[in-house]
């Protein structure tokens, strides 16, 4: 989503190269793109006013040190002013057993589906989950959330006959209760617009329920009325909490730098995809390093600890260190990486790869890749030496791909395995200098990652 906005960024500080000092004028032009690269992004203009001016305060008159050029000292106090915006300290939710959690917002937010989500973190943390469904107007919207809390086998509560929602809330507390559930999730209804009639429907539920949390689900893509979106809400019900979805879309994401900033309210959750698993909690510090094209090596450790084999990986490793590397394991390894989630999400938590753009044919090259080694035989898979002309025409058509494609994963295999031996000998030179000399991570890693744009 930050695309835009890290590339801008990126720009700006370019052009503070050769700088020996920070003042006034050679950090005006600078500030003056930031500004606009925020306003861009959709931040709305106050906040971006206000950000620029603790910017140039903090800027300007700083002697630049030797260890750093005067653009990465500015990267490093924008990176901490927008960890303020963004909200500094305690993002968690209440600790208290049970727990009640209320989800307000606008329809096609993604209230239902982080429900949902929310409902599978949690139950992560040991929490016995209840989704309550207190939409009673949107089509089908009640059927959907039954259907995910199966999903996630999470007990669920609704009244289809009733068209008192306040009513329902409570039955559905009282349900909880009954159940042993330790977690209520309300997923009230949303409107196109705000309007008064749902500003009072949600005041009425939290009158009767009292949730411990009351979190709004906007959607990422909002814009400059994510501002008043999310005023409206907190000055009705007092808002806990922000939940931002979508943030895996091409929207330009000034929601996530306003929201915080006009409500005082800290972003507690952020959805990064449609699967209910693309869910995450938020840390200020981390999205900044996002948006400013730092990467964000920690939750990609954290989302690897979760999807990843231990065992496998293990196996995996054993066999990079012995050289002895077949088309099964690159089988395993593809299916491993898919875990992580899409690879453009995947490079975006890279340090300096946020701006490398693979498109969607890296996703169909993994695919691609997929098909071929499946259309191979397990003799096949585990000794590639077997593979003649009359094999790989074979495979070739009973993957539906051309022999040239055949014939070009095979070598990419044998690119991998060569470096793998080259690893066991100790020669890092010699292996670094090949890699450079291939393009980096398209030398001899999988199809499709190679040749993108980066902005730095």
């Amino acid at each position: 989503m930050f695309e835009s906005l890290t590339e801008k960024l990126s720009q700006a500080m370019r052009n503070l190269r050769g700088v020996g000092k920070l003042s006034e004028e050679n950090m005006a032009d600078a500030l003056k793109e930031v500004r606009t690269a925020l306003l861009s992004a959709d931040v709305h203009f106050k906040v971006a006013r206000e950000f620029i001016d603790r910017v140039q305060v903090a800027c300007v008159g700083q002697e630049v040190t030797k260890s750093v050029t005067p653009g990465q000292q500015v990267i490093k106090i924008i990176n901490d002013e927008l960890v303020k915006l963004l909200g500094e300290g305690e993002t968690a939710l209440s600790k208290k057993r049970p727990l009640k959690i209320m989800l307000v917002g606008l329809q096609g937010g993604g209230k239902t589906t982080t429900a949902a989500k929310l409902a599978r973190l949690l139950a992560k943390q040991g929490y016995a989950p209840l989704l309550a469904a207190c939409d009673i107007y949107r089509p089908a919207a009640i059927d959907q959330l039954e259907i995910l809390a199966k999903q996630e086998s999470a007990q669920f509560f609704a009244d289809r006959a009733s068209r008192d929602v306040p009513a329902i809330a409570v039955a559905a507390q009282q349900a909880a209760e009954r159940a042993g559930a330790t977690l209520t999730i309300f997923d009230t209804a949303g409107r196109l617009q705000i309007d008064e009639a749902l500003i009072q429907e949600i005041k009425d539920v939290k009158a009767r329920v009292k949730p411990d949390e009351v979190l709004l689900v906007a959607d990422g893509a909002l814009g400059q009325e994510a501002v008043n979106v999310a005023r409206t809400f907190h000055e009705a019900v007092q808002l806990t909490g922000l939940v931002l979805t979508k943030l895996d879309g091409d929207a330009r994401g000034g929601a996530a730098l306003s929201m915080k900033s006009v409500t005082g309210v800290p972003i507690k959750f952020v959805g990064t995809g449609e699967k209910v698993g693309d869910f995450e909690v938020f840390h200020p510090d981390r999205m900044a390093q996002r948006i400013l094209g730092m990467g964000d090596v920690v939750s990609l450790v954290e989302r690897a600890q979760e999807v990843i084999d231990e065992k496998e990986a293990e196996r995996m490793a054993e066999k990079m260190r012995k050289a002895d590397f077949n088309f099964e394991d690159m089988l395993a390894q593809m299916k491993q990486v898919k875990k992580l989630g899409p690879m453009q999400s995947v490079l975006g938590m890279l340090p300096g790869m946020s701006g490398v753009q693979i498109g969607d044919e890296a996703e169909d090259k993994m695919k691609q890749a997929e098909a071929i080694i499946l259309s191979m035989t397990l003799q096949e898979r585990r000794n590639p030496n077997v593979l003649n002309g009359s094999r790989r025409l074979r495979i070739a058509r009973g993957s539906g791909t051309h022999i040239s494609e055949v014939n070009s994963l095979i070598k990419q295999h044998a690119q991998m395995k060569k470096m793998m031996k080259m690893l066991k000998g100790g020669n890092m030179k010699k292996l670094m200098r090949q890699m450079g000399g291939k393009g980096g991570m398209g030398g001899g890693g999988f199809p499709g990652l190679g040749g993108g744009r980066r902005p730095f």
